[in-house]
């Protein structure tokens, strides 16, 4: 079941958290009067102001856990910084510790394999710095998996990535990993 997203609780959830707590208080507040004059126990108001507790509650952990914006530019700022061969490394790194066996890809347009419970996923880096991708590398990668027979591609930019290239990429199911994602997986070195 898929919330409607302009329905209040989706709102609620999308607005930073104290705003659901001020409206549960508001809720409970208004119900206690009207309650009181209908002699049913004041108990019964925090009931109505149950669900806004629980959507505050929601989005305050959604925000504890959301990566901080500005370490996040911080991080792709000092990866785009790297060398090829550190960016690699890290990238190679951060693969492995997730369980990824890693090795140098075979084909043109790739440039690493990742290889897990017998999936094979081919990972096109090597143009990560540039500011703005195109179609061209995503075609190249999209290539190099027909070759292969990989089950899944990964292009790695910490840069934009043009309209026609991300229609590219989800027609293909070509997985972009830029960003807060990128900046996630591979830490800038300290």
């Amino acid at each position: 079941m898929k919330m409607h997203e302009n329905s209040l609780f989706a709102v609620l959830l999308r607005s930073p958290w104290w705003i659901s707590f001020a409206v549960a208080g508001v809720a409970i507040a208004l119900s206690r009067l009207v309650l009181v004059k209908f002699d049913i126990h004041e108990m019964y108001s925090v009931f109505i102001g149950l669900p806004f507790l629980v959507i505050g509650s929601v989005a305050a952990w959604r925000q504890l856990r959301a990566p901080n914006p500005k370490r996040t530019a911080e991080n792709l700022e000092a990866l785009r910084g790297l060398s090829w061969e550190a960016f690699s490394g890290a990238l190679e790194a951060a693969y492995r510790s997730q369980g990824y066996t890693v090795t140098s890809a075979s084909v043109p347009g790739a440039d690493i394999e990742l290889s897990k419970s017998g999936r094979v996923s081919l990972v096109s880096c090597k143009r990560w710095k540039v500011a703005r991708t195109g179609i061209e590398p995503l075609r190249d990668l999209d290539a190099a998996r027909h070759k292969t027979q990989a089950s899944e591609c990964i292009y790695v930019a910490a840069g934009d990535v043009t309209d026609n290239a991300l229609a590219f990429a989800t027609e293909k199911g070509i997985r972009l990993l830029r960003g807060p994602e990128l900046a996630a997986l591979v830490k800038s070195p300290a």
